[in-house]
């Protein structure tokens, strides 16, 4: 029996089209053009999302500045892209850093600078005060 999880359906879609997008580029641009491919793939998947969208960040109540995010799907689930040789523990704790800031539980960090194309999927399961 397969394990169903919150958005998984919006997230596989997601995953599906960085994944086409990986297979027609291949490795090695700058992650603005895969940020551009990607936003093409989504639009004709029907993804609701904004792109390069200012978050509010948070500490603790209070809003302490702003920062653009890759993507923002369905308003709900927050996709950061690289264009790096490997990901890395930062990259991992950048991403769970931002769902903390941002109040947001879901989170796809993908990277298309790898050979393969590489995601991983984050769940913030802690509740923000």
């Amino acid at each position: 029996m397969t394990q169903s999880y919150k958005f998984q359906e919006l997230t596989h879609t997601i995953i599906g089209c960085a994944m086409r997008v990986h297979s027609t580029l291949g490795s090695g641009f700058p992650e603005v053009i895969y940020q551009r491919s990607l936003a093409q793939e989504l639009s004709k998947a029907g993804v609701a999302f904004q792109r390069e969208v200012s978050l509010p960040i948070y500490y603790e109540q209070e809003i302490v500045g702003h920062r653009r995010v890759d993507f923002l799907a369905a308003e709900q689930v927050l996709v950061e892209l690289k264009a790096t040789s490997e990901l890395t523990n930062i990259h991992f704790n950048q991403i769970l850093n931002y769902l903390t800031a941002y109040r947001l539980e879901i989170g796809l960090l993908i990277n298309f600078g790898e050979p393969s194309l590489r995601f991983r999927r984050f769940i913030k399961t802690k509740r923000q005060p």
